[in-house]
């Protein structure tokens, strides 16, 4: 099996552990980032922090500062790994590069628009669509550490003969990617409906996101509050509605049964699911906040929300559903990202944010 040429633009967590993974098996590997983390990979390479606490130090890794300086190298596949609120800079950088374009860009971003953003730029046929299970977090520049075991990539092509059908040139291509990318030591899995994969793990990044960036308290604490979890089962059942009115199925990933558990999210009893979600989320996130806080906290002006609960109150327009729920979080999250000085006022305020998705509802 031949090695690729791989460029992989965003040198965070995801960039940095897909790409060290894949340079370590033999693959030629050039990753964009940050001047400071370009250099940090020059000067040490890349430090692989598994969830088994295994360490692994990649040096055959190539760092560039922006896109143009990674070129005019040719490249078989472009992978996108900067947060959902970059890809609109990630792609003008991309096409400054004309005819020197990789062939295939594949999008492991979390949210669901991103691919479609690719699409509109440079032709449906030249997107893969793609989702990680697992979190991977930034120690330091060039140091990554998985904190939860599970890693596993899903594929799909993202241009489809028919609905849930991939084509043939599609499937041997996506064959191929998976196996280089199994072996390389990053479990892949192919999935028929892009939309259907995308939108499944739209769902586990929604769970206990939004809240927690608004309130300011892991979600360990805000679904041991009943209203907070009544919240979030009206914002799931709203994104559910919402897919079941698009066409889209929820999905079985991994050890995530999304597409066992929609009946009973959507049509289940609050007082048998507050405590599972209370556990089930506790659990897997307990006292880690999640990436919508995280980017507040850091200050930056973008946020991945339009990716998340902003995508449910999108594609609900275009189905005629209403989503109040999660318009209300969408917009509360962006207005603090834009006015980061309210974030205090916000903070524990559970009164104040259930009120308000009463008021909107009308429960």
């Amino acid at each position: 099996m031949s090695s690729l040429r791989i460029l992989i633009i965003g040198a965070g967590a995801i960039g940095c552990f897909v790409g060290g993974k894949l340079a370590s098996a033999g693959h030629s590997v050039t990753l964009v980032g940050r001047a400071r983390t370009a250099a940090a990979v020059r000067a040490r390479g890349l430090e692989l922090h598994a969830a088994s606490n295994a360490v692994e130090t990649v040096r055959s890794v190539s760092a560039a500062a922006s896109v143009r300086e990674a070129f005019p190298a040719p490249y078989d596949l472009a992978i996108l790994a900067v947060k959902s609120y970059d890809t609109a800079t990630a792609l003008d950088e991309l096409a400054s590069v004309g005819s020197a374009l990789p062939p295939k860009i594949l999008s492991l971003q979390n949210g669901v628009g991103n691919e479609d953003e690719i699409a509109a730029r440079f032709g449906m046929q030249q997107v893969l669509a793609g989702t990680i299970t697992a979190p991977v977090e930034v120690r330091e520049p060039g140091v990554v550490q998985v904190t939860k075991p599970g890693f596993a990539i899903g594929l799909a092509e993202f241009c489809q003969e028919d609905e849930g059908t991939i084509s043939n040139s599609g499937a041997s291509l996506l064959t191929s990617l998976s196996s280089q990318f199994s072996a390389a030591g990053l479990p892949t899995k192919v999935y028929e409906d892009a939309q259907a994969m995308k939108w499944s793990k739209l769902l586990m990044n929604m769970i206990g996101n939004a809240t927690s960036a608004i309130l300011a308290e892991p979600p360990g604490i805000t679904f041991a509050d009943a209203r907070i979890t009544n919240l979030e089962i009206d914002a799931l059942r709203e994104a559910l509605r919402v897919m079941a009115a698009a066409n889209i199925h929820p999905l079985n990933m991994e050890k995530y049964p999304l597409g066992t558990l929609a009946p009973l999210l959507r049509f289940g009893p609050r007082a048998l699911l507050r405590p599972a979600l209370h556990r089930i989320v506790g659990g897997a996130r307990g006292g880690k906040m999640p990436s919508l806080f995280l980017d507040l906290d850091a200050g930056k002006s973008g946020s991945e929300v339009g990716w998340y609960n902003g995508a449910v109150v999108r594609l609900g327009g275009d189905v005629g559903i209403k989503t109040p729920v999660n318009r209300l979080l969408t917009e509360t999250v962006q207005q603090l990202a834009a006015e980061p000085q309210s974030c205090s006022a916000w903070q524990g305020n559970y009164e104040r944010l259930t009120a308000l998705v009463r008021e909107v509802s009308g429960s």
